[in-house]
């Protein structure tokens, strides 16, 4: 396990952390964004806020993956949200400079893999913030109901119940769906 008072300051520490973690990074980014300089400049802030707050992991906590899975989802938040201001211009610019042809056309084949996906987060949006966020750390993330309540700072019980109405109202959306597609 990292120690994670190094990663501020020793490379070695941080290409460790980054290695082992880098590809579920991507993962978490791609299912929620379809452009692929986005998507390299949001991974990459993840691991620069990582280098930042390195020394607020508490192992008494968790495990550092549900805490990075915590870190990514601000991250993602919020650009996004800086998206919807329109004042994201520049990092994005910067972030194109770094990425090859290879790695767009890596990050294009996985966002064209991540397709579906996408199309669930649009069924998504019928939640409640709290509620996409417990599923999408527990169905897509993989941590378990505990894990995600603490990421979210909420008790189990509260996030249990977010699940169960997520699901809930998923299955009848998805259902809907369904038979609207169905002669």
């Amino acid at each position: 396990m990292t120690d994670f008072t190094r990663i501020g300051h020793d490379p070695a520490a941080f290409e460790a952390f980054y290695r082992e973690h880098v590809q579920a990074v991507q993962r978490f980014v791609v299912r929620r964004v379809d452009d692929p300089h986005l998507a390299a400049d949001l991974t990459a802030d993840v691991f620069l806020a990582v280098i930042d707050t390195a020394h607020t992991f508490r192992a008494d906590r968790g495990d550092p993956t549900r805490w990075l899975f915590g870190v990514a989802r601000n991250v993602v938040a919020g650009e996004l949200r800086r998206r919807a201001r329109g004042l994201r211009a520049a990092s994005r610019i910067a972030g194109r400079a770094l990425l090859d042809e290879d790695d767009i056309a890596a990050l294009e084949r996985r966002i064209d893999a991540a397709s579906r996906a996408r199309e669930l987060y649009r069924a998504m949006d019928r939640l409640s913030d709290g509620e996409r966020a417990v599923l999408e750390l527990v169905a897509l993330d993989g941590l378990t109901v505990q894990d995600a309540a603490k990421a979210l700072g909420v008790r189990a019980g509260t996030a249990r119940v977010r699940l169960h109405r997520a699901r809930r109202l998923m299955r009848e959306h998805l259902v809907s769906s369904n038979a609207e597609v169905l002669p």
